[in-house]
Order: structure tokens, then sequence, then C-alpha cells
């Protein structure tokens, strides 16, 4: 592990890996950044939840939806204070999906906060895929401060293409601003988007599920210099933990269909004083069985 860098200040990780077990037009929009705090380091015990892929329409659409609404019922019942989303909210971003969607995520009972992935916008997003996005979820880029904890929600399609124009390089500027002044205040971060910069090696050959190497290096550069202490996402429905100079690296389980045939889930983190951070993977439980069939009754 490389040493960190004086402006990561040290922040400790502890990376627990997951135990795996078997097992109506006025809606909601996604939750405004709660008041932001100027104590330095995280100043409570808390917990958090990360939900990945629950791209409704993937595995079959009544199945996703009904998945997703397990997923909320289960986030209800955790001890938890947000919920973070790692993109591909549906597979396919039309009004019906989204409109169950928002349905779905109005029943949870806590703040939410939704990356877009590359199937709620597209690659590169364009124009009208971010407006329509915006306007039926909420921002794709964000920061707010929790306990001390920095969380940004980053939109990685514009990171996906070079030719992501403006709207790239507003986000890069953002970006390096809530970093740096996380860090000036001694504020740990938390990044959560959809793609993963990489999915085995920093320096592997651009692909579907990475970010391409030059712009891949840029935010890597930024992740190790900025006092990031976890990098959360989405995308390959396969469940991977890597680690990139002291920063963990987690693409958690998904709700809709996992390639690598884990169980559908969650992630809970649990976060404590002054910096750590642990996680363990919280299964789906299993849709109720159907009613047995009544037998005739005799004549």
């Amino acid at each position: 592990m490389d040493t960190p860098t004086r402006g990561r200040r040290a922040v400790l990780i502890s990376l627990f890996a997951g135990v795996l077990r078997t097992g109506s037009s006025a809606l909601l929009a996604q939750a405004p950044p709660p008041p932001a705090t100027t104590t330095a380091g995280v100043t409570a015990p808390f917990a958090f939840v990360q939900l990945c892929d629950p791209q409704l329409g993937m595995g079959g659409y009544e199945q996703d939806t009904a998945a997703l609404e397990r997923a909320v019922t289960l986030i209800n019942g955790l001890d938890s204070d947000f919920t973070v989303i790692c993109g591909d909210l549906v597979n396919q971003f039309d009004e019906r999906s989204v409109a169950d969607f928002r349905r779905l995520r109005a029943g949870l009972r806590q703040p939410v906060y939704c990356a877009p992935g590359n199937h709620d916008v597209g690659i590169p997003p364009t124009a009208a895929s971010l407006r329509a996005y915006r306007e039926g979820i909420g921002p794709d880029f964000l920061a707010f401060e929790h306990k001390g904890l920095t969380v940004a929600i980053v939109d990685t399609c514009l990171w996906a293409k070079a030719d992501s124009g403006g709207e790239a390089a507003r986000q890069d500027g953002w970006f390096r601003d809530t970093l740096n002044a996380a860090r000036q205040k001694g504020s740990p971060v938390v990044v959560v988007g959809h793609h993963p910069p990489f999915v085995k090696t920093p320096d592997e050959a651009d692909a579907y599920f990475n970010l391409p190497l030059a712009k891949r290096q840029e935010v890597l550069d930024l992740l190790a210099a900025g006092g990031v202490a976890a990098v959360l996402a989405g995308h390959t429905h396969t469940t991977v933990m890597l680690e990139f100079k002291g920063i963990p690296l987690v693409m958690g389980e998904g709700t809709s269909v996992n390639f690598d045939k884990r169980p559908l889930g969650l992630r809970l983190w649990r976060v404590t004083p002054p910096a750590t951070l642990r996680h363990e993977f919280v299964p789906l439980p299993e849709p109720a069985a159907p009613a047995p069939a009544m037998a005739p009754a005799k004549p």
C-alpha cells in the first residue's frame, strides 16, 4: 500500500467483506442535501445503505419491481440514516419505468440519493437525456455532508466518453471543489457512482465496464489526493471488492440480475468516528410463496 498523502489526513478504513446469507403523480423528488457541519471527521456512529442496479426491466419487469419493493421494505427495517443507489435505476428510461421507480422510492422512510447509470442517461449523456433525468429523478451529481462524512454522488456517464462536452467539465470542476472543501475541514469522502474506475487493475485496457484510461487516471489521482474513504459503484452486476492506494472500491450486489449468481441484496455500511467504514451484505428476503389453491368443495 502506498504511503497516504498528507492531504488525506490518514483516513482509516477497515473493509470487511460481506458474508453471504441465502436466503400517483405527486411523488418524492431526490432528497435535498442535509445541512453541512464544520466539525472535522465523523461526529457520531451511523449506517447507510448501498443499493446497486435496480434496473427495472432487466430481469423481467414485474420481477424487478417486486424485488425493489422488497428492498424498500428491508431498508425500512434497518437502522440506517440514508440510502445511495449506484445507478441504472431502470432498464429503459421511459414514463412507465420512471413512475414506478419513483413510486417505490417514495416508500423509503429515509433520504435517498441516486447516481445515474448508462441505462438512465445514455453514453454519452445528451442535453435531452440529462434534462429528462433531472426532471424525473433529481440532480445527476451532488454532494452532501452527514455527521461529518461527505458523500459525493457523481455522474460517471459524463466520464465514460471523451466527448461528453460542457457538462463533463462542469462536473469536473464541482468534483475538485467538493474534494478540496472536504479535505480542508477533515471530512472523509465517500464517492458514489455507476461505473467503477476499473474492474481488475488501474491500468487495464478500456472496456465496457470501466472508465477510459485517460479519464480514469485523472479521477484516480483526485481520489488519492482528496481524502477519499471509499468508492461505491455498480454497473458490473458482479460483486467486486478492490483497493486503490488504500481506498476500498466496492461494486455491490444488485436487486435485478447478478451475473455471478450472488443472491440479490444490498450493502449495509457502518461508519464510526473518526473515519472507520465497514460493510456487510444483506440479502433480499425471498418472495412470498403463492397461497395454495383451495380444493373444490365436495358436492
